[in-house]
C-alpha cells in the first residue's frame, strides 16, 4: 500500500514547483508526483510566450500590472489575488532563476522584454519561443536531485480518496485522504495514501475539438475534485487564443504566440483587410477575448476557414531570433513568412475557471490543495491577462507550499481504506465506443458552447451531454477501467459544468459572450 506525506497529481511547473519547495525545507519527507504521461508532458511545456513580471523602472510599475490584469479580467477578479500575485511574483522569478531558468537578454545584458495583447508596457520574460519548455526542463533537473522525490509515470489518477470510500456518513466537512492511481504498466488500481495531496492537473481544452491544449489536458483534477464535493467555480470563462495555425487535422492546434503581434504582426482577411481597429483601439493588442471574438467575427460574416497573420513586414532574422519553433514550423507547411501569410483560427486555450482555492490554494476539501490552471484562484476573473498563467503557478506554488508544511504533521495517514473494487467488471472487447463519445462530446462543445452562445444552444448541448453521459456511466460501471475511458468520464463532467455556468451566466463578461 503506497504511502506517502504529499502526493502531487500533475508534472507541469506548478506542481514541480511545489514538491521542490517542499523536498528543500522538509529533506525527511516524502513526495511522490504522479503523471499520467511522460514527466514533462504538459501544459507548462507548450506555453510559449513567457512570464509577465513588472519592476518598477520609468516604464513600467507592478501598479500598471495589476491595472491590466484588473481590465482584462473585466471586473471579476479579486484585487487581493492580483496585488499579491504581481508583487511576489517578482521574487519567484528571481528564485527559479536562481534554479537554473534562462530568460533572452539585450546585448547590453538587460532582459529582452516582449509586449503582448492587453499589456500596457513590454514586461514578457521568455526563452526564445519555447518558454515553457524551459521552466518545465529545469524544475525537472532540480528534482531529480533530491532523493526524497518519487516521479511516477504513466500513473492515472482515478478519484481522490474521501470519507465517501470509508462508507462514513456524510458530514459538512470533507477531508482527502488521497487517491487512487491505475498503474499503466501494470493495469493496477493501487491506494495512495497521503497526509497532503495538492491537484496541479493543468487545464481541459480537449473537451473542444480546436485546441492549443495537449491530448492529456483533460480537465481530470477539476472532475476528480468536483465527484469528490469540492466547490468548482467560473467554469463558463474559457479562453480561446485568437492565432492559433489553422492546419486541418493537427491536434493538439500549434500555437502561434500572442507574442508575435506584439512583435508587429497584423491580421488580415482573405481579401488582406487589415480589421483588428475596426473593433478595438488597440488593434491587435486588445485583449485575447476581442481578438478573438473579431476573428470569429470576420471568419462568420464571410465564410472563410480562417484569418490571416501578416509578418511580411516583419525583420526576418530578428523574427528567427525570437520564435525560431513558429518559424520553423511554418516552413514545414510551406509557409515563408517573408512572402506568406500564416493562416490562423481561435482554440481553446485556457480555463480561467477550476477548483475555487482561498489565497493559500486551500480547496474546499481538507486537506486538498489545487494550483495552475485547474485552480480558480482569483486572479484572472472573466479573461486570463496573456503570460499571467506561469506566475500564477509559481506564486500559488509557493503559497501551497507554505500553508502544507505547517499543518501536515497533524494530519495522519488513513489507513482504513478499502482497495479498489472492480468485481463484475470485464475488459472491454473495443474502444469505438470511448473514441466516438470523446468525438461527439467534443463536435458539440465546439458547436454550441464556443466563444459565442445562446441559451437555446445551450439547452440543446445539455441534453445531448446528458445521453452521452447515461451511457458513458453505464460503461464505466461494468468495465474494467482505462485512462481512455476515465479521460471521457471527466470531459463530459467538465462538459456539463461549463455548460450549466454558461446557462446561469446572463451578464457578458471577458471572455463569456451570450447573445
Amino acid at each position: 500500500m503506497p504511502q506517502t506525506d504529499f502526493l502531487v497529481i500533475g508534472s507541469g511547473i506548478a506542481g514541480l514547483t511545489f514538491a521542490l519547495k517542499v523536498a528543500n525545507r522538509l529533506p525527511n519527507s516524502k513526495i511522490t508526483i504522479i503523471t499520467k504521461a511522460d514527466e514533462s508532458e504538459s501544459n507548462t511545456k507548450y506555453a510559449q510566450g513567457g512570464i509577465a513580471v513588472a519592476q518598477k523602472t520609468r516604464f513600467d510599475s507592478p501598479k500598471h500590472h495589476i491595472a491590466d490584469t484588473l481590465k482584462a479580467g473585466d471586473g471579476l477578479c479579486k484585487k487581493e489575488i492580483v496585488e499579491i500575485v504581481v508583487k511576489e511574483g517578482i521574487p519567484r522569478l528571481k528564485e527559479i532563476i536562481k534554479w537554473g531558468a534562462r530568460f533572452d537578454k539585450k546585448s547590453s545584458g538587460q532582459f529582452d522584454l516582449g509586449m503582448e495583447g492587453g499589456h500596457s508596457a513590454k514586461r514578457i520574460l521568455h526563452h526564445k519561443d519555447i518558454t515553457g519548455l524551459e521552466l518545465e526542463r529545469k524544475l525537472l533537473q532540480q528534482i531529480h536531485r533530491k532523493k526524497n522525490i518519487s516521479i511516477l509515470p504513466y500513473c492515472y489518477a482515478i478519484d481522490l480518496i474521501t470519507e465517501h470510500h470509508k462508507k462514513q456518513k456524510s458530514s459538512e466537512e470533507i477531508n482527502c485522504f488521497g487517491a487512487y492511481i491505475l498503474n499503466k504498466s501494470t493495469n493496477k488500481i493501487e491506494k495512495y495514501l497521503a497526509r497532503i495531496t495538492l491537484l496541479a492537473t493543468g487545464g481541459a481544452g480537449q473537451v473542444y475539438r480546436n485546441t492549443t491544449n495537449p491530448l492529456i489536458a483533460t480537465g481530470d483534477g477539476i472532475a476528480m475534485a468536483c465527484r469528490a464535493g469540492a466547490i468548482i467555480s467560473n467554469m463558463e470563462f474559457i479562453q480561446f487564443h485568437p492565432s492559433a495555425l489553422y492546419n486541418p487535422g493537427e491536434s493538439p492546434s500549434f500555437l502561434i504566440s500572442e507574442a508575435v503581434r506584439g512583435f508587429g504582426a497584423y491580421l488580415l482577411t482573405k481579401e488582406k483587410r487589415r480589421f483588428m481597429f475596426d473593433f478595438d483601439k488597440r488593434g491587435e493588442l486588445a485583449s485575447r477575448d476581442i481578438v478573438a471574438r473579431a476573428i470569429d467575427y470576420e471568419m462568420k460574416k464571410s465564410g472563410d476557414e480562417c484569418a490571416y497573420l501578416d509578418c511580411r513586414h516583419l525583420d526576418v532574422k530578428e523574427f528567427k531570433k525570437h520564435f525560431p519553433n513558429i518559424y520553423n514550423k511554418c516552413k514545414t507547411l510551406g509557409i515563408n513568412i517573408k512572402n506568406d501569410l500564416i493562416p490562423v483560427v481561435p482554440a481553446a486555450h485556457y480555463l480561467c475557471g477550476g477548483i475555487k482555492t482561498n489565497s493559500q490554494g486551500k480547496t474546499s476539501i481538507n486537506r486538498l490543495y489545487a494550483c495552475g490552471e485547474c485552480a480558480d484562484t482569483g486572479l484572472h476573473g472573466a479573461n486570463r491577462l496573456a503570460s499571467n498563467s506561469l506566475l500564477e503557478a509559481l506564486v500559488f506554488a509557493h503559497r501551497c507550499f507554505l500553508d502544507a508544511i505547517k499543518s501536515y504533521s497533524k494530519f495522519k495517514l488513513e489507513t482504513k481504506i478499502p482497495e479498489w473494487n472492480q468485481k463484475g467488471t470485464t475488459r472491454p472487447k473495443e474502444n469505438i465506443l470511448i473514441t466516438h463519445s470523446r468525438t461527439e462530446l467534443q463536435i458539440i462543445m465546439s458547436d454550441y458552447v464556443g466563444l459565442v452562445r445562446s441559451n437555446s444552444r445551450l439547452r440543446l448541448a445539455k441534453k445531448r451531454i446528458k445521453m452521452l453521459e447515461e451511457e458513458t456511466i453505464h460503461l464505466y460501471k461494468r468495465s474494467i477501467l482505462s485512462p481512455q475511458l476515465c479521460e471521457l468520464r471527466n470531459l463530459i463532467t467538465l462538459g456539463k459544468i461549463m455548460i450549466e455556468h454558461s446557462i446561469k451566466r446572463n451578464e457578458n463578461k471577458g471572455v463569456f459572450y451570450k447573445i
